[in-house]
């Protein structure tokens, strides 16, 4: 970020950000990292479990419908996977024995091909909180499968929270991650928080949930048009960028005493703002 505010990236020439008048700066206090796709690489695991639960639940008739399944789990990245399921087949007891399936594979993939975290996402998690700021970690994947995840990065004790949807009540693009996130680290304040993920239902959770800032990353499911379009403040190339977007200077302390624009406007280079 420049002096004057400028964010240049790889992906967009130049961005402002600009706090709207009489915007008071916000405290930052809370920082919800999505798992998959954000902080963890997903290596087309997640795909790969989908199509594994899709055949064997008997989901797809056809080539076509298996395409068609497959099409919307994309569309769909990051929202609670029984909530996919329940939405491909109509069928509750379907739904369940899917979800079930892909739980299973996920986990036995991640067992036989590890896992690793995006570049610089672990860095960037014990930058903030060793400036006090709280970190959450949540996902779509049932407690299990995220333990195993965690587990395998040795990543048990690297957030405050970590958060599953059933453990908060809805998935995405429901506000419940984060705002469960919220009162679980005791931050004080939506506008003090800042919701961070690589697919459109994070961004649509972030703002449900009155997020301050409301970040994209490139690194998964989404480009950046889905992600602006889905009313992301910046996007960001990936979660390593973040730091520098929130104002951390070289020395790793907040700048401004570690204070962020609460409803800053994104302007791209071209196109309309963000939301």
């Amino acid at each position: 970020m420049t002096p004057d505010g400028r964010i240049t990236s790889e992906f967009d020439d130049t961005a402002i950000i600009e706090p709207e008048e009489d915007d008071e700066l916000a405290d930052l206090e809370l920082v919800v990292l999505d798992l998959v796709g954000t902080t963890v690489v997903d290596d087309g695991l997640v795909e790969r479990a989908f199509v594994r639960a899709v055949d064997i639940a008997g989901l797809a008739g056809s080539e076509g419908d298996r395409e068609r399944s497959l099409a919307f789990v994309r569309r769909t990245m990051g929202q609670e996977k029984a909530a996919v399921f329940r939405a491909l087949t109509g069928d509750d007891d379907q739904a369940q024995h899917a979800t079930a399936v892909f739980e299973s594979a996920y986990a036995e993939l991640v067992a036989a091909e590890g896992v690793r975290a995006v570049p610089g996402a672990e860095e960037l998690v014990r930058l903030l909180r060793d400036a006090g700021v709280a970190v959450a970690l949540t996902t779509g994947l049932s407690r299990a499968t995220l333990d195993v995840v965690l587990d395998a990065l040795g990543w048990d004790d690297l957030a405050d929270v970590t958060l599953t949807a059933d453990e908060a009540g809805r998935g995405r693009p429901y506000p419940d991650l984060p705002l469960t996130a919220l009162l679980r680290t005791g931050a004080t304040s939506v506008d003090g928080m800042v919701v961070v993920g690589d697919t459109a239902s994070d961004i649509a959770s972030g703002i449900a949930a009155g997020a301050g800032l409301v970040v994209g990353v490139l690194s998964g499911s989404h480009d950046e048009r889905d992600l602006l379009d889905a009313g992301a403040d910046a996007v960001v190339h990936s979660v390593a960028d973040l730091a520098e977007l929130l104002g951390f200077d070289d020395e790793d302390e907040p700048a401004d005493e570690g204070r962020f624009a609460g409803d800053a406007v994104l302007a791209p280079a071209e196109g309309p703002a963000g939301r």
